[in-house]
């Protein structure tokens, strides 16, 4: 089977392909690889971790049909070096040849037994607006847990009611984003891992379609060509509700830049004592320091509005600094109770976030 096809565009779908295979070392080895199939003028090319799929097409030139699978990375490396234009690739049972010239590349194939398809979703298929989750899907996003030993912290909580909530958290911290529904979205809760290479994936100029079959247990989103499927985590998300603090005793608010530009600061010297940084929080402004500062050396001090009492909170800095590095906005309202009592942040310019961070007890 002899295929022509450009080589830009085997790249792009090798490289995103690629994103959804398994990297465990214990996995199978076919699970390691992306399955490219010639049917018909197209070829198309599958990967699967067996949580999310991906499945993309392109038109080609060539007549006989066949599947084969590939372990993608060194192909990618090796396409990286070759000029723009046409490439051919030939395939016999044992291996694919990639031609571009006097250019010969040999790669061994992936012996294919039962390579993992798509779940078939016959359900109704909606749209979404693109820049609908491209805006508010990053603002959760950051907070969710990587540890895969409680699956419901590792994914974003979709709460559908009078209009659409997306919350994740790691039980240290949680964001939180309210919006109108800007479809039927189902109550379900998408790894978050899956939902990142989506907004990566997506583009502001694409219309996305996504389906939801309950029977599977799986989405899938579309956009051109490409469709990419997960699997929903199943299991009950933590009463989020519950650790909304409902009183404040002290709010800051403090401009976003030079904040995270202190808590930078800071961290040089944060990061020998276990990554702590002590907000001191004054009639005008906000000290900021390691937690075993004393006097005024490696310390800093911002300017902010100050209501309420005086109060000292600390936090682990890698926790501030990825919120502030995920949001948009000129201040940062920081609401606090107590020393021991989640801290909300806000955002001026959007009232319908929330992030809550669990501060760190320290001694005086």
């Amino acid at each position: 089977m002899i295929i022509k096809i450009n080589r830009q565009e085997f790249i792009d779908k090798l490289t995103f392909g690629s994103r959804f295979t398994s990297t465990k070392l214990s996995s199978l080895q076919i699970l390691q690889g992306v399955q490219i199939k010639k049917r018909g003028n197209g070829l198309h090319f599958f990967s699967s971790n067996l949580s999310a799929y991906y499945h993309s097409s392109l038109p080609v030139e060539g007549e006989k049909e066949g599947d084969f699978v590939v372990e993608p990375k060194k192909i990618i490396e090796f396409l990286s070096f070759l000029p723009d234009g046409k490439i051919d690739l030939e395939v016999d049972p044992k291996q694919l040849l990639i031609k571009a010239k006097k250019t010969v590349g040999r790669f061994p194939l992936i012996i294919e037994k039962e390579f993992p398809q798509p779940p078939k979703i016959e359900e109704k298929e909606q749209k979404i607006n693109t820049g609908f989750l491209l805006k508010f899907l990053p603002l959760v996003l950051f907070a969710a847990s990587p540890d895969e030993t409680r699956p419901a912290l590792s994914g974003v909580n979709f709460v559908t009611n009078d209009e659409l909530i997306m919350v994740a958290t790691d039980g240290f911290r949680l964001s939180l984003i309210k919006a109108k529904k800007e479809t039927r979205f189902p109550p379900v809760i998408i790894p978050a891992d899956f939902l990142k290479e989506l907004i990566h994936f997506l583009k502001e100029d694409k219309e996305t379609r996504f389906s939801y079959s309950n029977k599977e247990k799986t989405v899938v989103f579309r956009a051109g060509e490409t469709e990419l499927y997960s699997r929903l985590i199943e299991g009950d998300f933590p009463p989020y509700e519950k650790v909304i603090p409902q009183e404040k005793r002290t709010t800051v608010k403090l401009e976003k830049e030079e904040f995270l530009r202190n808590i930078k600061l800071i961290s040089v010297f944060a990061r020998d004592l276990s990554y702590i940084i002590t907000l001191d929080i004054k009639k005008n402004g906000v000290k900021f320091m390691p937690k075993t500062t004393e006097g005024e050396e490696n310390t800093s001090f911002q300017e902010a509005e100050v209501e309420g009492e005086g109060q000292k909170v600390a936090f682990n800095y890698k926790f501030i600094l990825e919120f502030l590095n995920s949001v948009n906005s000129k201040n940062i309202i920081v609401d606090i109770l107590r020393p021991d009592a989640p801290v909300a942040f806000r955002l001026e310019n959007n009232k319908d976030f929330l992030h809550i961070i669990m501060p760190v007890r320290i001694q005086e």
